[in-house]
């Protein structure tokens, strides 16, 4: 009994990594990922698998039906305005290191900030049935029963979904070292008070979300424009002492430092061509200090 136990962890563990990006890409959120990867395996570890012939299919749709329902959860209790809400980013040294295989799992399909964010602005079912159909090839037949439609019905959700998704989503950025000159040169406009360099790599429409959570509330905000955001951008710098280049999801990003090297916050940048197109800022000391970036 112990060994059937043993060899079924095993099996688990060896699924772990692809059920947690699953996880990931529904939730945008690190700690909730993990805990709906966990409830897979209690439900696993009280079902009777016998009849089951494909386990790794098996496990993704019940860690998406775990995920649509604190997806639908979260929906009946958030209390935040959606808009101000920035999801979970992966952050590493800017250097890159050494990335483990779990972190490389959950950045593949190029899943940066900034299609989380469209993300978050589907419905969850429509969420679940383009994540698991779009990103990671679950059938209509499979996903149907997780959102009782019909599999029709639930072709139609995804399709809904990926046109909002293609709607929103940046357009292709450019190679990694591109992207860091654009930052760079937004950062040293920044520091400098430059407001026509500010301008010159802001595209015109550009959008910032600011995300204070419950600790930082009053910064919370959503700026539109490459003016308003380059007011921002000069009012932040001010208080900015220095900063910290880093990659979020694999593009560059920056955490600033305050007085005695306190980290303020995080942020990262959609670039599209030679221009950001978005701005994403964590300013909630609990989520920095979650996240990892929380200490000087």
């Amino acid at each position: 009994m112990d060994d059937d136990k043993d060899l079924l962890a095993a099996r688990f563990d060896a699924d772990r990594t692809h059920l947690k990006a699953v996880a990931y890409r529904m939730l945008g959120s690190l700690s909730e990922a993990e805990d709906a990867v966990q409830e897979a395996w209690f439900k696993l570890s009280r079902s009777d698998i016998g009849d089951v012939r494909n386990l790794s299919g098996w496990l993704t749709t019940v860690v998406g039906r775990v995920c649509l329902d604190m997806l639908r959860s979260r929906a009946s209790r958030r209390e935040d305005p959606l808009e101000y809400y920035v999801p979970d980013p992966l952050v590493r040294g800017a250097d890159g290191g050494r990335s483990d295989p779990e972190e490389e799992a959950l950045l593949t399909d190029s899943v940066g900030l900034a299609m989380l964010v469209v993300l978050d602005t589907l419905g969850p079912a429509e969420r679940l049935a383009f994540v698991l159909h779009d990103m990671f090839a679950v059938s209509f037949d499979e996903i149907a029963p997780i959102v009782d439609r019909t599999p029709a019905a639930t072709r139609q959700l995804a399709s809904r979904a990926r046109r909002r998704v293609q709607g929103a989503a940046p357009g292709p950025a450019p190679d990694l070292t591109r992207q860091r000159e654009v930052v760079g040169a937004f950062m040293a406009a920044s520091q400098g008070g430059d407001f026509e360099g500010l301008l010159a790599v802001l595209d015109p429409d550009v959008l910032l979300r600011a995300d204070g959570g419950k600790a930082a509330a009053a910064l919370s905000k959503v700026v539109r424009g490459a003016e308003a955001v380059v007011n921002q951008a000069l009012t932040f710098a001010r208080f900015r002492r220095e900063y910290r280049e880093v990659l979020v999801n694999g593009a560059p990003g920056v955490i600033s430092l305050v007085d005695g090297g306190r980290v303020a916050g995080l942020m990262a940048f959609t670039i599209v061509g030679d221009r950001i197109t978005q701005i994403d800022i964590i300013a909630d000391p609990e989520r920095l200090e979650a996240l990892g970036v929380g200490a000087s």
